[in-house]
């Protein structure tokens, strides 16, 4: 999948960023070449592989499931402007 330059300032436009005009060829030839690299990647048959979680075979110790901390929730809650069912409320920023 080959990235042109249109392709760099729709990106750019949607992540909010200024990429200088000179910069953009250079970022199309880059972006272009990531992606020849995750279709390489995505071509190799791993079938057989068996998933793992974690590249060593360790285990991590698990501690007892319980509170260590007093609740202070609501003395942190005090100094909030609008509080609800012990949730912070906040002005809506996205309609």
């Amino acid at each position: 999948m080959a990235i042109e330059t249109a392709d760099v300032e729709g990106i750019a436009h949607l992540a909010r960023i200024e990429i200088d005009e000179q910069a953009r060829a250079g970022y199309a030839r880059d972006l272009s070449g990531i992606l020849s690299f995750v279709e390489q990647m995505n071509a190799v048959d791993t079938s057989e592989v068996e998933p793992m979680a974690h590249p060593l075979d360790a285990t991590q110790r698990l501690r007892p499931d319980e509170a260590t901390e007093p609740d202070r929730r609501d003395r942190y809650q005090a100094g909030a402007p609008a509080v609800e069912a012990g949730l912070y409320l906040v002005p809506r920023v996205v309609e």
